[in-house]
């Protein structure tokens, strides 16, 4: 075997390897020699969490915490201004209708209503004077006690006279409700007719019909259709139907006659309503009081 060339550097083996001539040229490394693994790259030690200063952000659990609070808060303000602009728009829509209904009243109508409102304001007011007067006279101390006689006696007759055990007079109407050859006049139109009445100011009412027979007409009354005509607390009544009814003249045939009221419901039917502005009336009707099983006056 021949001898390395000098033209071959020299290899010096490191520290702690050991080589062995192959007779090649080049050093063998022996079998059991083996290469050392390169040393783990060590992790950077974590920071505690009491060394993270003022300056360094909250953990992220509480950060997210605290904007869902923010969150819900945001969304309950959103949610009330919500339902107060919803409450609004129907207020406003609520006013708008019942000013384009007034807008398409003709003037004399809206001369009526003004009419009738001014009636009841009128008649309020002159309630309100007598109530004051009677309680200044109850506090009058010698003549409290015939006060409180004269007040109980005029109290009696008054629920007499709406309890329809009394009969009454004073200035009022006769309302005739003649209907149609072919469409007679239903209950539900005579209900509503009563029913107008009663707002304008009507305290005493009866109805008669073409048969003579008469029934008063208190709360509990009720009408119902049939075959002779018109069935009014079990008596039948034949048309046409003449009401008579004590209260203030002029408010009670204003409210008949707006439009949409009780003589366009009859007129529609082919009916009319005549009503007889005559003065002084008279309800003679009387209404049957059934007697008392459970109730008892306290003394």
């Amino acid at each position: 075997m021949s001898a390395v060339p000098d033209a071959y550097p020299q290899l010096t083996p490191a520290d702690g390897e050991r080589h062995v001539d192959s007779g090649l040229g080049w050093p063998q490394v022996p079998e059991a020699s083996a290469v050392e693994p390169a040393p783990e790259a060590t992790q950077p030690e974590e920071v505690p969490a009491e060394e993270v200063g003022p300056e360094e952000a909250p953990p992220v659990g509480e950060a997210s915490g605290a904007g869902r609070r923010r969150l819900s808060a945001a969304g309950a303000v959103i949610g009330l201004l919500v339902g107060l602009l919803g409450f609004a728009l129907v207020v406003q829509l609520r006013s708008n209708t019942g000013d384009a209904q007034l807008q398409n009243t003709r003037p004399e109508d809206l001369v009526r209503i003004l009419s009738d409102l001014n009636a009841r304001e009128e008649r309020l007011r002159s309630e309100i004077g007598n109530l004051q007067l009677t309680r200044s006279q109850l506090a009058s101390g010698a003549q409290g006690r015939e006060a409180a006689l004269a007040e109980a006696r005029r109290r009696a007759d008054e629920l007499g006279i709406l309890a329809g055990t009394l009969p009454a007079v004073g200035e009022g109407l006769r309302i005739q409700l003649v209907p149609d050859r072919d469409d007679p006049i239903k209950a539900a139109t005579v209900l509503d007719a009563v029913e107008e009445l009663r707002g304008a100011g009507a305290e005493a009412m009866q109805i008669t019909g073409n048969n003579g027979a008469s029934v008063r007409i208190v709360a509990s009354t009720y009408f119902v259709d049939s075959s002779a005509g018109l069935t009014v607390d079990g008596t039948t009544l034949t048309a046409p139907y003449t009401i008579t009814v004590i209260g203030p003249a002029q408010t009670m045939s204003t409210a008949l006659t707006i439009p949409g009221g009780v003589a366009d419901a009859v007129q529609r039917d082919g009916g009319n309503v005549i009503v007889d502005n005559s003065g002084e009336v008279h309800v003679d009707a009387l209404h049957s009081s059934s007697p008392l099983r459970w109730a008892q006056p306290v003394s």
